[in-house]
């Protein structure tokens, strides 16, 4: 009996090998093919699809590939600076910016804790002090649930890994499939191929993606034409593209554009 389990359970272990093996082949295959043919869609943006379509009972798109020779070396300078300076350094991440990150992750949430039990006792006491007086007083839900801000140590070339091939599902098994498609992009792909897709398919607001359509949707005019202080902008919407959308004139966004656009001198294509 303990034989037959050993055996079933091998095969099951043989299958699931076989077939994460055989996925890993054809990510392998995908993205070498990236070499010379264009992605048609990306993962996210087939999910933005779907949830435009299930919203709005349609979907409202614009996306128009750009060859990088047609690309503002603007926005291509801005987005390094802003995203991923040491692009054309690295071999796909950057273990000390998301080491960084996660520590700063890891303290925020810890405050926002914090803020939330103190917030908690002294609600509790205002329901107290309520209950004597013959009112009541309704817990709010925001007290029991923290928001702190999440900063991201992830790479262009992860970014894209990402978005490309991935669902938006967060845990660890996604994450290492992140890891190990960001080195197959690497090793199978020249900085300037991953750059180039990265700028034609990243979202640039609420059914907007890629450069052509950004630049054309924010500023009437094609991606070759953008100038420094404009590509600087749109450098700023990426961590979060539909909220900036909204806020495009915001003096944050204003403040950060002017100090990516005063190192565009200084950014390293590759």
């Amino acid at each position: 009996m303990a034989s037959k389990v050993f055996h079933t359970l091998r095969s099951w272990l043989l299958i699931l090998l076989l077939a994460g093996l055989s996925l890993e082949l054809f990510f392998v295959a995908r993205i070498a093919m990236m070499a010379l043919v264009h992605p048609q869609s990306t993962a996210f943006q087939r999910s933005e699809m779907v949830r435009l379509l299930r919203m709005q009972g349609q979907i409202l798109w614009a996306q128009q590939w750009q060859n990088e020779a047609n690309i503002s070396v603007n926005i291509k300078r801005a987005v390094i600076a802003s995203e991923d300076a040491g692009f054309v350094d690295h071999k796909g991440v950057e273990w000390d910016a998301l080491e960084n990150a996660w520590h700063k992750n890891t303290l925020a949430k810890d405050r926002a804790l914090k803020q939330a039990q103190k917030a908690k006792e002294r609600h509790e006491r205002a329901v107290q002090r309520a209950k004597k007086q013959g009112r009541s007083l309704p817990l709010a839900p925001s007290v029991l649930s923290p928001s702190p801000k999440v900063m991201g140590g992830s790479t262009i070339t992860q970014q894209l890994a990402k978005n490309l091939l991935l669902s938006s599902e967060r845990n660890f098994v996604r994450k290492a499939q992140e890891f190990v498609l960001t080195l197959m992009l690497e090793a199978l792909l020249s900085k300037e191929r991953i750059l180039e897709i990265y700028l034609n398919n990243v979202e640039w607001g609420e059914g907007v993606f890629g450069i052509e359509a950004a630049s054309n949707h924010y500023y009437r005019v094609k991606a070759s034409q953008l100038k420094a202080t404009q590509a600087a902008r749109l450098a700023v919407m990426l961590p979060a593209p539909k909220r900036f959308e909204k806020q495009s004139q915001s003096k944050y966004v204003s403040a950060r554009a002017r100090a990516i656009a005063s190192r565009l001198a200084d950014v390293e294509l590759p």
